[in-house]
């Protein structure tokens, strides 16, 4: 989790949401990325999203079988998406989002009968400095 908290830091002093996220596989780091949708002026580029790609594209593959994506915010509908597209082994996140999120919140994405993949899901992991990091960072726009 420290990897994709260290993203998340900087992706806020990017100026974008601080969210990261990080693939591992056996241990060993593949891919970290911070949110860019505004950098890369794409909706899609969500820290899950941009991690997952990156792990594909090191490993060769378009199935990720046996990795782990931590993440420091409860992913929203299209990351878990792409969670399960990806077939992620194993999901831990941060922070939950009641607003946004799809895994415990909202759509709850994994307990749908369509899922053809649930990962195994671990929460609250690195939650009080993934929160800490997204309340300062909202609470300096808007005193802005």
């Amino acid at each position: 989790m420290r990897a994709a908290l260290d993203a998340a830091e900087d992706a806020a002093r990017a100026g974008e949401v601080p969210v990261g996220a990080a693939v591992v596989r056996d241990g060993v780091i593949v891919a970290v990325a911070a949110n860019a949708p505004r950098a890369l002026s794409d909706p899609t580029a969500h820290a899950e999203m941009r991690a997952i790609r990156a792990a594909a594209q090191a490993l060769g593959t378009d199935r990720l079988e046996g990795c782990d994506l931590w993440v420091t915010l409860e992913p929203c509908a299209m990351c878990a998406g792409a969670i399960a597209h990806a077939r992620i082994a194993r999901l831990y996140y941060g922070a939950s989002d009641p607003k946004g999120g799809a895994v415990e919140h909202g759509p709850r994405f994994f307990t749908q009968p369509t899922c053809h993949h649930r990962p195994d899901i671990y929460n609250g992991i690195g939650d009080r400095e993934a929160a800490a990091l997204l309340r300062d960072f909202f609470a300096a726009r808007r005193e802005d």
